[in-house]
């Protein structure tokens, strides 16, 4: 997990072990960022990539290693090997959209991943109309967004459910959440929607600071809107100690966002 090889990178104990048979680390389960790729690199001696799948793909469909005859700048490697990647042999993978229409390979235009392989479930035990509404005309619909190049290289943006839509702009939570990864002083993040009477919901950033490392709640504004269309970035920042995890170590959003819309007339997203 990115939570993991973050640790990894921060341990004050990490001087005192050789670390030169550590050839590569592979990355799953959630979103990375290239701030993560190159401290691994830089801290951890070794090429770190990142795979995606779900449980019931078992599990994995695709890998962000460097195709054949792809080449990459120093800068651009950290942020392809921080990507989805391509799709694995054996696997299938199309981005659509609403109606099911396969988006444009463009790095831009956002689809729905679906897929099949050998490896995707035949159904979930007992529950008919759920795998009903995800396995459609032999095609897994994994509830994942994304954009996917000109090179075949995927980027989930999001989780349909994890979308922010702030006064009629779709706001990817994760991209909010890698260019705050990138501040020195920013651990761990997770970006939220929080009611709002104007815009209907605004996004929220929640900090955990690394240890000893210090940071305002103005300064990591002015980080994001630096880096960021000005409707993307978070209306405020708060500071925690710690962001709640579940087995697998995701970030549990759905946690955090009762909090927010408990006493809201609007359902908690």
């Amino acid at each position: 997990m990115p939570i993991m090889a973050a640790a990894l990178v921060n341990s004050p104990e990490r001087e005192k072990y050789d670390l030169s048979s550590l050839q590569w680390i592979g990355i799953g389960g959630a979103a990375s960022s290239p701030t993560l790729m190159r401290e691994v690199k830089e801290k951890l001696g070794c090429d770190c990539f990142s795979g995606y799948g779900l449980t019931e793909t078992s599990p994995v469909l695709a890998t962000s290693r460097q195709r054949p005859g792809v080449k990459w700048e120093e800068e651009e490697r950290y942020a392809r090997q921080a990507m989805t990647g391509y799709a694995i042999p054996s696997a299938e993978i199309r981005f659509v959209d609403p109606d099911e229409v396969d988006v444009p390979p463009d790095g831009v235009t956002i689809g729905e991943i679906i897929a099949r392989s050998d490896g995707v479930m035949e159904g979930y035990w007992n529950q008919p109309e759920t795998t009903a509404e995800v396995l459609r005309g032999e095609w897994f619909h994994t509830g994942d967004m994304a954009t996917i190049d000109e090179e075949g290289y995927v980027l989930i943006v999001d989780r349909k459910n994890d979308i922010i839509i702030s006064g009629g702009e779709n706001i990817s939570s994760l991209d909010v959440e890698k260019t705050l990864l990138a501040h020195p002083s920013v651990y761990d993040v997770a970006v939220i929607p929080v009611p709002d009477e104007k815009w209907g919901e605004v996004p929220t950033a929640l900090v955990v600071l690394k240890p000893a490392a210090e940071a305002t709640e103005p300064e990591l504004l002015e980080f994001c809107r630096s880096r960021l269309a000005h409707y993307k970035c978070p209306r405020s920042v708060e500071f925690i100690a710690g962001l709640p995890k579940n087995a697998t170590g995701k970030t549990l959003k759905r946690e955090l966002r009762k909090g927010y819309w408990r006493h809201h007339e609007h359902v908690a997203p």
